[in-house]
């Protein structure tokens, strides 16, 4: 999608990039025959080649970064973290789960959670839903770093489809299902990580790490209705991405029963 995107080129704006198209401008070297020396394209160009997601994001309006999914699928990380709390200045972290599209990774406080800041390097594009305003300031707060990757928030490019309502909510109207999952939320996180925490209960854990890995692996489907529903209205639908492959392992299972004992 990328290449027949014209609207991070100063002067160009969406409607104007509409135009284009119309007159049968698709891709850059389309546009090139009309302009040769155009040095925002050899910088595109360059940026692309070198998957450098942040010349695009800079350039693009936030609200056109669903346009980076393709050429930047390999380098996306889906992340959500667990708290104690809401506030980033007074609780912990509990967990993180890290999805790459392929494989699930879990942090635990306590056990693995400082190895988040070197694992998450790894990656040019964050993934969250309502990270902007919770999980990345408080990673940063809590780690003590700066996260430089191009972060694509779902509740606000969900947004601009007119899907509100929390993530679960969306989830729900989009037809995923959260199985034994489905009464779980983030203060139920909080309950289950002091019963871990305080009991020493296994199964606990194993069920808080269950729904933090089920958040990210849904993120994708989410990330990929987005580019998919903002493409029906290019000349470009031919380009929609399949949805997630099925059977993405999930490494633990939650106790249906210790969530009916703690509800």
């Amino acid at each position: 999608m990328l290449i027949n995107t014209f609207c991070h080129i100063p002067s160009i704006g969406v409607e104007k990039e509409i135009e284009l198209w119309r007159q049968g401008i698709f891709t850059w070297a389309d546009y090139r025959k009309h302009m040769p020396q155009s040095t925002c394209l050899d910088e595109s160009e360059k940026h692309l080649a070198h998957k450098k997601a942040t010349f695009f994001s800079k350039a693009l309006d936030s609200s056109q970064h669903w346009r980076l999914i393709p050429e930047f699928r390999d380098t996306i990380a889906y992340i959500d973290i667990e708290t104690t709390g809401l506030s980033k200045d007074d609780n912990e972290i509990t967990t993180i789960a890290l999805y790459n599209g392929k494989e699930v990774f879990t942090y635990v406080n306590g056990k693995n959670l400082k190895q988040f800041p070197i694992d998450i390097q790894q990656y040019k594009i964050i993934v969250t839903y309502n990270g902007k305003a919770f999980d990345v300031p408080f990673i940063e707060k809590y780690f003590g770093i700066h996260l430089k990757h191009t972060h694509l928030d779902l509740r606000y490019l969900l947004k601009d489809l007119n899907l509100t309502g929390g993530l679960k909510m969306i989830e729900y109207q989009l037809g995923i299902d959260r199985g034994d999952l489905r009464a779980v939320d983030g203060f139920f996180a909080v309950t289950l990580w002091r019963e871990y925490h305080r009991n020493k209960n296994a199964s606990a854990l194993e069920t808080l790490l269950a729904y933090n890995c089920t958040d990210v692996v849904n993120l994708e489907f989410l990330l990929l209705h987005v580019f998919n529903k903002n493409l029906e209205a290019t000349p470009f639908s031919e380009q929609k991405l399949p949805p997630p492959t099925e059977g993405v392992k999930i490494p633990y299972q939650a106790d249906k029963r210790l969530i009916d004992r703690l509800a």
